[in-house]
């Protein structure tokens, strides 16, 4: 299997014990995965950069994989799971890394940027730009931006509910998201999924393809599919209950600025780019950022981009790290 090229190790870190793929030697790049994802979903990125000369750590985010999972809600806001990255990087003995995250692990990376600056060199974002802290919370903000419709991350809200329809099949709920999210999904379909009615289940109406896109494997989805059979999706969840906790615990998240050295990649057909009806979240973000060095927009793809397109987003941080080495 593929999975077994990759040397996976444990580490201590802000009180949990967290499992990483970790290559190479060199300036530390840590790779932090969204949802619903493992370490693996960086595994087109790993080895090309501890080639190119980096020590190159890609962990479970908490709530996956072989990472501990805490029950508590209150166990997966922003400022643990930034904690987790800088006890990571103090686990390595290192002073300092460069980080990249997708989807959810964007925010985690962009967070840890702008809360630890000391110990973050760069930080480059996949599919979620940074985004300073709003006047009301995202729940507040997605609750009158979807009222009397379906939005999941408000479906997500209420415990046992999402876990209950997601675990109950786990191969096809994988199937289900990774597809609908891909640039290989139409419009009707992402329609489907996004604008439904408020009683709706979360995989009502999404089409479970067959064959399903090259760009994932069997042997890609059976990895996903035996980790969240494993560990279930409570801890994964959590990280969207705790965004009301996050926007009153961390005020100080409406003025900061990433400073560092930053980059921003993306699909065109990403659904992200359109959370906000009438914005494209994708026109300039860079914004809150006093150092930013570009973005790579690719054309025909979308959310799981770094899967996707391994390719273009290979070379794209390539160029980027190449800059920080």
């Amino acid at each position: 299997m593929l999975a077994d090229t990759f040397s996976l190790q444990r580490f201590s870190t802000n009180g949990i014990s967290v499992r990483a793929a970790v290559e190479g030697t060199g300036p530390l790049v840590i790779m932090v995965h969204g949802w619903p994802e493992l370490w693996y979903s960086w595994r087109h990125q790993i080895h090309p950069i501890a080639k190119a000369g980096f020590r190159v750590v890609a962990p479970d985010v908490r709530g996956y994989g072989g990472s501990d999972k805490p029950h508590p809600i209150e166990a997966y806001d922003m400022i643990e799971l930034t904690a987790d990255v800088v006890g990571l990087i103090d686990a390595l003995g290192e002073e300092k890394a460069i980080l990249v995250g997708h989807d959810w692990g964007a925010p985690i990376c962009w967070n840890t940027a702008v809360l630890h600056p000391e110990q973050i060199s760069a930080v480059v974002g996949l599919s979620v730009p940074y985004f300073q802290r709003g006047q009301v919370s995202p729940i507040e903000l997605f609750k009158q931006l979807y009222e009397g419709k379906f939005f999941y991350q408000l479906y997500f809200q209420e415990e046992e509910v999402a876990e209950a329809e997601l675990e109950a099949d786990v191969r096809t709920t994988l199937r289900k998201i990774y597809y609908i999210l891909s640039g290989d999904s139409s419009a009707e379909d992402i329609q489907a999924k996004l604008i439904k009615g408020p009683e709706d289940k979360f995989l009502d109406g999404v089409p479970n393809p067959d064959p399903f896109p090259a760009w994932l494997t069997d042997e890609d989805l059976g990895y996903f599919v035996e980790a969240f059979t494993q560990s279930g999706f409570r801890g994964s969840l959590n990280r969207y209950r705790a965004q009301q906790r996050d926007w009153e615990l961390l005020p100080q998240l409406s003025e900061l600025s990433v400073d560092q050295p930053s980059y921003f990649i993306a699909g065109a057909l990403d659904v992200v780019r359109a959370f906000i009806p009438g914005i494209d979240l994708f026109e300039n973000p860079g914004v809150n950022c006093t150092d930013f060095r570009g973005a790579t927009i690719i054309d025909g793809e979308g959310h799981w981009i770094q899967q996707e397109a391994p390719k273009i987003v290979n070379h794209a941080l390539l160029d980027f790290l190449a800059d920080m080495s």
